[in-house]
């Protein structure tokens, strides 16, 4: 049953070995007609040749029967079909490569005889002995072979596994899932009969966007860049549907207060910054950073004062902390890796919901179909596509892409990219690339429609860009660009889920960090005691 869960939760497109053909190579014996079958390279095959060991090398071919689902999208039956044929050739090729090897070794037994080397010149010995040296070698590189073959085949099986020891998808809702005729290479009717009785679990993400729960505001955010908050300027932001203004107070330090002045509720956002006090354009009213009105003029100072929120600056960022839990003393780390220097700070309002927003960074197998326009322009599609983690964790790395990708609580996803042959899927991973971009995505809930996106650009390599004038408007150019490719798409998920369409239908194995998100946010909003993915407190 955990095999048949596992392969339910991948759900993915599989790509089949291509049929081979079937050869053999002779090896002309020494003296007696002896000779040998051998299999080198994966079109080969041992041919007829009878063991002396017995029928432990007499298996039949396996992919013969390999079912014929090339360039579909395998369900779980048919994944499981694939996955024993899988295991069947890895076993077959065993027997083969072991069969060669012993076979070589009887030769070279003969070769070394004494009595045959009685009838034999020294010159001939020496052929036929460096003639078996290289059969010998070509034969144990195809046992490497084979090896790589089993761990890549156990490495598919673990893989599998986890996405059910995970829990992926553990207390979701269950569908029952409609399945398609079968086609003709579809397996047996016993497993026809399970795939009718087997439901479908799925996250259920849909129907007009619930408020904000307010567990989920006892977080720090990030909602602005130090460098765009001058002394004598205001910041207003939306944070969980309500407005707030930033402001830097008299001593310098940043402060967030409600931005609605509590005369006659004018956005304070209007008025301007006096000695550190941000006055309301209407009536002069002017407050400080911890809210406190200070100054009312025309009429008789009152005690009045405003809703603010704890505010902190660290790392070129402003932080905020909007729950009613007295704030964590650390603030969470973003600055880019040692070795990296910040090229761009952009700051975007975007009309999504901030879940959606954070579903798409968090997943890279919609690159080539999706931005084909820009940096995945040229990208071939590969066959499969993993988010590889560890069993607890919101951090991984993305095979066959050169990046690494963390989500990092509450609303952040940071990425280091390799760069060093752009546009091409060679399955590098990013320590072997030269040339890396490290991307920082702070996606603040403004409110149900609207987030407040705060991107970071860092390079390891040619620092001379960041002085080159006006440089900062093409980066920014080029990262709406990449978003439009995006929010065409997004905005489309959010007006159908709006309407009760579920944007988390069927996940598979590439939604792993993003389903990991949903599972996380999920857990926050039930008020679990132990948050997933997370490291016991």
């Amino acid at each position: 049953m955990t095999a048949i869960a596992a392969a339910g939760a991948l759900s993915l497109p599989i790509s089949l070995c291509r049929s081979c053909k079937i050869s053999s190579k002779k090896f002309q014996g020494v003296k007696g007609g002896f000779r040998v079958f051998a299999t080198f390279g994966e079109e080969n095959s041992l041919g007829d040749k009878k063991s002396p060991w017995g029928t432990i090398f007499d298996v039949e071919d396996p992919r013969s029967k390999v079912p014929q689902c090339k360039g579909k999208f395998l369900d779980v039956y048919q994944a499981l079909e694939v996955a024993r044929y899988d295991i069947q050739y890895c076993d077959w090729r065993a027997r083969q490569d072991l069969l060669t090897i012993m076979l070589l070794h009887e030769k070279v037994v003969e070769v070394l005889n004494p009595l045959a080397r009685e009838y034999k010149s020294i010159g001939t010995m020496k052929k036929e002995l460096a003639e078996l040296q290289g059969e010998l070698a070509q034969a144990h590189k195809q046992v490497h072979m084979s090896e790589a073959r089993v761990s890549a085949a156990l490495d598919k099986l673990a893989y599998m596994e986890e996405l059910v020891n995970d829990k992926l998808l553990e207390d979701r809702t269950i569908t029952e899932s409609n399945v398609a005729s079968p086609s003709s290479s579809t397996p047996t009717q016993s497993l026809d009969s399970l795939k009718r009785k087997l439901p479908q679990k799925s996250l259920d993400v849909s129907g007009p966007v619930q408020p904000y729960h307010p567990r989920l505001k006892n977080f720090w955010y990030p909602v602005a860049f130090s460098t765009d908050l001058k002394d004598d300027t205001m910041i207003p932001i939306d944070c969980f549907e309500e407005p707030w203004v930033l402001f830097r107070g008299k001593d310098g330090n940043p402060g967030c207060v409600q931005n609605t002045c509590a005369h006659r509720a004018c956005p304070l956002h209007l008025g301007s910054v006096n000695e550190g006090r941000i006055q309301c354009p209407y009536h002069g009213w002017e407050y400080t950073t911890d809210g406190k009105c200070e100054k009312m003029p025309s009429t008789r100072l009152l005690n009045v004062k405003i809703r603010s929120l704890t505010c902190l600056e660290q790392e070129g960022m402003i932080w905020i902390w909007p729950g009613d839990d007295p704030p964590t003393a650390t603030l969470p780390s973003l600055q880019p890796p040692s070795g990296f220097e910040i090229h761009a700070e952009i700051v975007m309002e975007l009309p999504v919901e901030h879940g959606l927003l954070l579903d798409n960074l968090l997943d890279l197998a919609h690159a080539p179909f999706t931005h084909t326009s820009t940096f995945a322009k040229g990208w071939n599609v590969p066959s499969l596509v993993k988010f590889l983690t560890p069993a607890s964790g919101l951090q991984g790395y993305w095979d066959p892409y050169p990046i690494d990708m963390e989500f990092r609580p509450p609303c952040m996803v940071l990425s280091t990219i390799g760069i060093s042959k752009p546009g091409k899927l060679e399955g590098q991973s990013t320590k072997e690339c030269t040339t890396h971009l490290h991307q920082l995505h702070v996606c603040l809930p403004s409110s149900r429609k609207k987030t407040r996106l705060l991107y970071r650009m860092s390079l390891d390599f040619a620092p001379i860009l960041k002085h080159i004038p006006f440089i900062h408007y093409l980066w920014r150019h080029f990262a709406e660009q990449v978003l439009n490719e995006d929010l065409r798409l997004v905005i489309g998920q959010q007006e159908r889920m709006v309407n009760g369409a579920n944007v988390w239908n069927w996940p598979v194995a590439y939604d792993k960090l993003g389903v990991r998100y949903r599972l996380w946010r999920d857990a926050v909003e039930r008020g679990a005691k132990q948050l997933p993915f997370s490291k016991p407190m």
